[in-house]
This record gives C-alpha cells, sequence and structure tokens, in this order.
C-alpha cells in the first residue's frame, strides 16, 4: 500500500514537473513575441503578385501548340483516338516539372451508340415502285486531308435507336410540341416522315414530340438561315472561305435528354454496378431520326406540297417552306415518293475514362475548387471541347510550375477534370459526382467550367450562380482584352453584353446555368455547387448564328480554328488567364470571394417577375404568395447580415474557426436549395432556383412550368401544384437564409 502511494506521488511530481517546464517555455515563446509557426499560413490571403505572374506567363502560342497535338486525329468517346488524349493528358500532368502533384485516370462503364461503319445508316426518297430517285450524303464533302481521316464517324443521331421508317415526307419547322400540333390541324401526321431544324427543341424532342401524332421518323438539319446568316454556297461564301458551314455539314449529336449514364442513374457506372435493363432507359426517341446537311434538306424542302408554312417556319432557301401534302408537289420529280430512313445504330457498353489530376492545398487540403472541361470530340473537335482542354493544358503548365519549383502551393486543393464521354450525355463529370457523392457535397468550394474556351473573338460571355458574379468581374478586370489598346476583359465586355443592377449601376450580364448544356450539370443541379462556366464568344450584332457553324461536324479542326475563329490564340490567351484568375482566387482567398447578396438581388429580381406574371391570377385562387414575398426579404436580410460580419471582422487576426465558420456559409449556401422531391419528372435536378424550365420564363423554374400547366388545362390539381411549388421555394428560401445568419 505505502509502495503504490509512494508511487502515485513521484508520478504527480513527475507530471508536475513536465507541466511547469511546458508552460515555462510556451510562455517563454509567447512572450517574446513570436507567433506559431502555423498562423502566417493559417491567416494569409490571396497574393497578387502571384497572379500578376500567373498571367503573364501564360502563352498563347503554349495554347496553339496543345491544340495541334489534341486535334491530329479525331478523338470520340472510347476510340483509339481518345486514348491517345488521356495518355497526353496524363504525360503532361505527371511531368516532374510542369505537372501536378498526382494525376490518374477514373474509368466508367458506360452505355454509348454507335452507327455500324460496315451498314451505314442511309437517307432516300424512293418511288412507289421502290426505285431511290435520291439519296443522302453518307459522309461530308472534304476541303482538307482532316475529312478524310477514316476514323471520322458518319453523321448520326447518337441514341436513335435503330430501325427504317418510310413515309411521306412534312414540315415540322424546329420539331417543338406547338410546331407539330399546328402541323396535325393541317394534316394527318400518321404514317409520315417529319423534317426538322436545329434549335427551338431539344435534339431528342424533335422525335420525341413527334411520335404521339404517328410520325414514323424524323430527320434533322442546320438551316443556314440559323447558323450562316443565309449563305450557301462553298464557292466563295462557305468553309473553307469563311467560317460559316458548308452545304454538306452535319451537326452530330447526342439524342437524349438525361445526363449521365442512362444505365445506371444515380449510380456510378462501375463495372458491377447494378444496370437497368435497355429497354427501360427514358429519355431518348422511340422512332428513327438522322440528322443530314442542308444542301439534302434543300432538295427535300422545296420539293414538299402542301399550303405555305407560317412566316416564322421559313428560313434562308430560295423557295417557300411548305408544310407537305403530305409529300411533294404533283410537278416535282418526287411526286407521289416516300422519304425512307435505314437506321442501323447499336448500342454498347464500354469503357470510359476521365483524367484527373490534383494540386494540394495547404492550409485547408480538404476544401476543393474543381476546374473542369470534357476531353472527347465528335470528330476533330479543334473548338469543342479541344480549346478548352488546350486552355486547360496551359493553365497547369503555369500552375504546376509554380508548385513544382517550390515557389507557390494553393490554400484550398485545386482538382482537375478531363472529363470523358461529355457528348453523349455529360457522361464522366456525372459518373464522378455520383461516385464521389458524400466528399464532393461536403467538402467543394466551386466548380471553373471552361468546355468551348473561344466560339468567337469579340468578348467575355460568363454565367453562373450570382454570387460568383463579383469574382468573374475582379478576374475581368485584370486581363487585356485581346487586340485593344488599354482595355480590360471587363470593359470590353460590358460594351457587349450590360444589364443596370440597383446596387452596381451598370456592369457586365453574367448568364444562369438553368440547363444541362456542359459539365456543369451535375455540379449545380445534382449537387447545389456553387459554379461557372467562361468562354469568348461573337458579336451577336453582327451574325445570327445559334452557335459556332462547323459546331458537331468534321469542319471543326486545327485549320477552322486557327484561320476564323482566333486567329493568334488570343482569346485562348484571354480566357486562360480569366479562368486562371477565378481559379486562383477561390483557392487563395482567406475569406472566399463568395458575395451573397448578389444573390439576394437575383432573387428579388426573379421574385418581381413572378408577381407581375403570376400573383393576380394566383389570389384570384386563394394562393398567396406573401410567403415567397417573406422568404426572399429574409434571405436579403440574412445576406446583408453575413456580409456586415465579414466588412467589420479582421478576420485574418480573429480565431481560424471563425474564418472557416464564413467560409462554409459561403460554400454551402446552393446546397441549401436543394430539394429532392421537386423536380421527381427530371433526372438528377434538384436545385429549385437553376432547374431547366419549359416555360421560358426570367423567374422561378418550377413555379413558372407548374403555372404555364394549370393555366394551359384549367384543372384544380395542376392548380395545387402551383401551390406547392410556392411551398417549396418559399421554404428552400427561407432555408438558406438561415444558413446565412448566426449559428443558432
Amino acid at each position: 500500500m505505502i509502495t503504490q502511494v509512494l508511487i502515485g506521488i513521484l508520478s504527480g511530481a513527475a507530471i508536475l514537473t513536465a507541466g511547469i517546464l511546458i508552460g515555462h517555455y510556451g510562455i517563454s515563446q509567447s512572450s517574446s513575441g513570436a507567433p506559431p509557426s502555423w498562423l502566417k499560413d493559417v491567416a494569409k490571403d490571396v497574393d497578387e503578385s502571384l497572379i500578376e505572374k500567373f498571367l503573364s506567363e501564360v502563352d498563347n502560342i503554349q495554347i496553339q501548340e496543345n491544340l495541334r497535338e489534341l486535334t491530329k486525329v479525331p478523338h470520340m468517346a472510347t476510340t483509339a483516338g481518345d486514348e491517345q488524349t488521356v495518355q497526353f493528358m496524363l504525360k503532361r500532368w505527371q511531368d516532374p516539372e510542369t505537372g501536378l502533384d498526382q494525376a490518374w485516370r477514373e474509368e466508367y462503364m458506360v452505355y454509348l451508340s454507335f452507327p455500324d461503319p460496315k451498314n451505314p445508316n442511309k437517307v432516300t426518297v424512293v418511288s412507289p415502285s421502290d426505285t431511290v430517285l435520291h439519296t443522302a450524303r453518307e459522309k461530308e464533302k472534304s476541303y482538307t486531308p482532316d475529312q478524310d481521316d477514316p476514323e471520322v464517324v458518319q453523321p448520326y443521331a447518337a441514341y436513335s435507336p435503330a430501325g427504317h421508317a418510310k413515309g411521306k415526307l412534312v414540315y415540322a419547322n424546329q420539331g417543338k410540341p406547338s410546331d407539330y400540333q399546328l402541323l396535325n390541324q393541317t394534316i394527318d401526321l400518321r404514317g409520315t416522315v417529319a423534317i426538322t431544324r436545329y434549335g427551338g427543341a431539344g435534339r431528342a424532342a424533335k422525335a420525341i414530340n413527334a411520335a404521339p401524332y404517328g410520325v414514323l421518323g424524323v430527320l434533322v438539319y442546320t438551316d443556314p438561315l440559323d447558323i450562316n446568316d443565309g449563305l450557301m454556297s462553298d464557292i466563295g461564301e462557305t468553309y473553307p472561305h469563311s467560317w460559316y458551314l458548308p452545304p454538306s455539314g452535319v451537326e452530330r449529336g447526342s439524342f437524349n435528354t438525361h445526363y449521365g449514364d442512362l444505365l445506371t442513374p444515380y449510380l456510378a457506372a462501375k463495372e458491377e454496378t447494378y444496370r437497368i435493363p435497355a429497354e427501360n432507359v427514358t429519355g431518348i426517341p422511340n422512332i428513327p431520326i438522322q440528322p443530314v446537311g442542308f444542301e439534302d434538306a434543300y432538295t427535300l424542302i422545296c420539293e414538299l406540297g402542301g399550303e405555305a408554312a407560317p412566316a416564322a417556319w421559313q428560313g434562308a432557301f430560295n423557295c417557300t417552306y411548305n408544310f407537305g401534302g403530305p409529300g411533294f408537289k404533283s410537278t416535282s420529280y418526287f411526286n407521289n415518293s416516300d422519304v425512307k430512313l435505314d437506321i442501323f445504330n447499336h448500342e454498347e457498353v464500354k469503357n470510359s475514362s476521365n483524367v484527373m489530376g490534383v494540386i494540394r492545398g495547404s492550409v485547408e487540403p480538404d476544401r476543393y475548387v474543381i476546374y473542369g472541361n470534357h476531353r472527347d470530340s465528335w470528330v476533330h473537335g479543334a473548338i469543342d471541347p479541344s480549346s478548352g482542354t488546350s486552355v486547360m493544358l496551359e493553365l497547369t503548365r503555369v500552375l504546376g510550375s509554380l508548385v513544382q519549383q517550390g515557389k507557390w502551393r494553393p490554400r484550398r486543393s485545386m482538382i482537375f477534370g478531363s472529363w470523358g464521354a461529355e457528348e453523349f450525355g455529360l457522361i464522366g463529370s456525372a459518373e464522378y459526382t455520383e461516385q464521389y457523392f458524400a466528399k464532393l457535397s461536403e467538402r467543394t468550394v466551386a466548380y471553373v467550367n471552361v468546355d468551348i474556351a473561344v466560339f468567337a473573338n469579340a468578348t467575355l460571355r460568363a454565367s453562373g450562380m450570382p454570387s460568383v458574379q463579383n469574382i468573374l468581374f475582379a478576374a475581368a478586370k485584370q486581363v487585356d482584352a485581346p487586340g485593344l489598346d488599354s482595355t480590360s476583359v471587363y470593359d470590353n465586355w460590358v460594351r457587349y453584353a450590360n444589364r443596370t443592377s440597383p446596387a452596381l449601376g451598370i456592369i457586365p450580364r453574367v448568364g444562369y446555368l438553368s440547363g444541362a448544356g456542359s459539365d456543369y450539370a451535375a455540379f449545380v443541379h445534382y449537387l447545389g455547387i456553387t459554379s461557372m462556366d467562361i468562354s469568348y464568344t461573337y458579336d451577336r450584332t453582327k451574325t445570327n448564328a445559334r452557335i459556332y457553324p462547323a459546331y458537331h461536324t468534321a469542319y471543326d479542326t486545327f485549320d477552322y480554328a486557327s484561320r476564323f475563329i482566333d486567329p493568334g490564340f488570343v482569346s485562348h490567351q484571354a480566357i486562360a488567364r480569366t479562368a486562371g484568375n477565378v481559379l486562383i482566387r477561390l483557392a487563395d482567398s482567406l475569406v472566399l470571394p463568395l458575395n451573397c447578396s448578389d444573390y439576394a438581388e437575383i432573387l428579388e429580381d426573379y421574385l418581381g417577375t413572378a408577381m407581375t406574371l403570376y400573383e393576380h391570377q394566383l389570389r384570384a385562387r386563394n394562393i398567396s404568395m406573401e410567403p415567397l414575398k417573406r422568404a426572399v426579404a429574409s434571405f436579403r436580410s440574412a445576406a446583408a447580415h453575413l456580409d456586415r460580419v465579414i466588412r467589420t471582422s479582421d478576420l485574418a487576426n480573429e480565431t481560424p474557426l471563425k474564418v472557416r465558420r464564413i467560409n462554409d456559409q459561403l460554400m454551402l449556401l446552393d446546397r441549401a436549395f436543394l430539394d429532392p422531391l421537386a423536380f421527381p419528372n427530371k433526372h438528377a435536378y434538384r436545385h429549385v432556383i437553376w432547374a431547366s424550365s419549359d416555360a421560358g420564363k426570367p423567374t422561378f423554374p418550377g413555379l413558372a412550368d407548374a403555372f404555364a400547366t394549370a393555366e394551359s388545362s384549367g384543372q384544380s390539381r395542376h392548380w395545387d401544384k402551383v401551390h406547392y411549388h410556392l411551398s417549396v421555394l418559399s421554404q428552400a428560401i427561407e432555408g438558406a437564409a438561415h444558413t446565412l445568419v448566426d449559428v443558432i
């Protein structure tokens, strides 16, 4: 017993002595005024001199050479050319002098659709005796050796079912529901084949909308009015003489309405993942559809009989666009003939790769700023997507060099994604978000998307959540506009696209990410991650082009990009500087440069539109908009409160936990707008502010669509749905407001 007591006394004395020594040296160090070694790193903010160095080192010639390498061969997803680009990305990101900390590939087994190279799809005009009177081109006309590459895929509609459709031709404008409805009032559409033009409705929708009317098959083409400012001749007017689409050019594309792998909804498409039966896939056409060039569309449309289509349906051809008899004019060589589609597409589960890279953060490695761009193309893909990949490679070269030389390391981790199989429905990025759902949801600060970096060389175009507006402006003010002396990208941007902000005056117009046009979709709609999409684009006062004319065709080549899109690659350089500036600020700023008051301004704008459009009719049905008004006011108040906290705090000298708390409030704001039950019929859409909408109104999408349906039907259950969406919105916005105030 005495022995135990002595041992206890001695142990206590030893502990007391150790404590005194630790305290003595700790106090001595503190009293000497030397701060802990980690404090400087924790309190550091973005280094403006580093940004200046980054901007000076971004090289347009390096971007040009990146593009030259990436476009040597066609690189459609899962092909040998695609694997070649995988290896190129890995080699660059694993370079010991200019590479990233780590780079690897992520593999997915995904459901894709291909034409049969041994049995090409055919579109023909056949007489009653089955004599072929006209055959549409199966391959685009060759102007450079690029078009002769054997790996150039035949124009086709990915996910169109195989099948044979034969019937009298009708013209259905853009294939919108209203187009078929109007056409059906004039013609019995049962047993017909429709020809539609791109625009107005999604690719797949042109066939999906047609099927209920008994249409057997659909053709789709690009009208010169919508892409070429009416020009049609390849003798001096179109490529290779200008950027305009040649007559035989055909826009390929994915004809599905969902994003992500179609067989593994909400699951990452790994090899052993459960897959739904292919016959249960939704969102794809159930009748054959095939794209053709406008030279073939001209041959068909100008021979159609029947009544003249409305003025809004007329295009650039020097003939009247008729509905169809159905079928051709009695005076036509094609009189009484049918149009026949023979489609031999097949589906296949194939391995597709994302290439991933990371620069680890020094202070907050568990906070991620993600930068992404897809890698796969339909053919050579110089603009879509290789302009973006070329920019990303240059951006990572400059940042990687700084890291490898020990000159810099970001506060937060930077993740780079070169997504695979985007052209088939944003597959690589969607599978990544499904595989790492929990980690990305909890840790991702923002996502920066640069897909088509340069549509043309006139001005910046940017879209994103309202909270990213100020960081885009800050970055754009520091970059020189290409080709303009003493003009910033910001100043040039505000000349081309501007709006008046109640708080800021005249500022550049930032668009919204309300659809699924690129790889930001899963980050915005599924995960609720603050995102943006950045590019350089054309002067819309000088062209009516729906998109750059060689889009998704065999003419989207290095020659096309270097001669007609961005000679000298200075607009590519401007995008690399702007996007890289944004990336550094997101990764290095002590307090995240996201602004909640800008978000409040857009919510107020949306509310004002909703009140103008809907309040009177809703009040007549005893549906009140007051909860929505209160929620938006509450959000404004909470945003102003958080702004004051940030503005009045000396955060560099306060506890790091306060900075972390504020940054989490900013980072998680968009997660607060997620409602997994709000859009049961829209796959992977959960963000109630930015979901896609069919109503075409600049306001809350769920409310706008529900109101349009109710107004059209007049049914009480549809007005109940309007009330439901008002409640969803009100509670989501109120909930988001509560995330911005003090924790209690």
